[in-house]
């Protein structure tokens, strides 16, 4: 799939949203990209996670043993990720604020582990799953995402492939053009 074509389906489905936003890592954009409208076609998910199964190299697709990702937004990508590969998949939860495997799900001692996001941005979400899933006694060999929104000093310990990097500005709060601090914000992603 194509970056075109993967922007075609976020456009198909009013995902690519333009306005004055506040993401998950607190600094501001015009645009977003609501993943949970181009994932609530189930069609479109099992696509778009077929694709991004796809970009991964061979020898890594073989090692997995699980799929994990974080609530909220990695949930559906990563059920799609887990069918792509044949894999179970799993989710963390911040209960309290950190992240944790509820509802009975657990990793065993040296499970290898693809860590599924649906944006990375800042990175920071991610590194906190990787060390959640070390704690559980995972291995985190890889990380996917379906967009790649990171800066160039965002970098993992591990190998990270997207469907569809993105650049479109942010800013922090005292860094925001005039025409942008003068739209009213939206908070549309699950972090509060």
């Amino acid at each position: 799939m194509t970056e075109d074509e993967v922007l075609s389906e976020f456009r198909a489905s009013d995902a690519l949203l333009e306005g004055h936003f506040r993401l998950s890592s607190g600094r501001h954009s015009a645009h977003y990209l609501q993943c949970a409208r181009v994932l609530m076609d189930p069609m479109r998910a099992s696509r778009l996670a077929a694709a991004l199964a796809a970009k991964l190299p061979r020898d890594l697709r073989a090692s997995i043993d699980k799929v994990v990702s974080p609530a909220m937004g990695g949930i559906i990508i990563g059920h799609e990720m887990g069918r792509a590969l044949g894999k179970e998949a799993i989710f963390l939860e911040r209960p309290d604020g950190i992240f944790e495997f509820r509802r009975g799900f657990n990793l065993s001692d040296g499970e290898k582990v693809l860590l599924v996001e649906d944006v990375v941005t800042t990175g920071l979400s991610s590194k906190e799953a990787m060390k959640a899933v070390a704690a559980a006694g995972g291995d985190v060999i890889g990380l996917v995402s379906v967009v790649d929104r990171r800066d160039d000093e965002v970098t993992f310990d591990v190998p990270y492939h997207a469907l569809v990097q993105i650049n479109f500005p942010t800013y922090a709060e005292n860094e925001m053009p005039p025409e942008l601090a003068a739209i009213p914000v939206t908070k549309p992603g699950s972090r509060k």
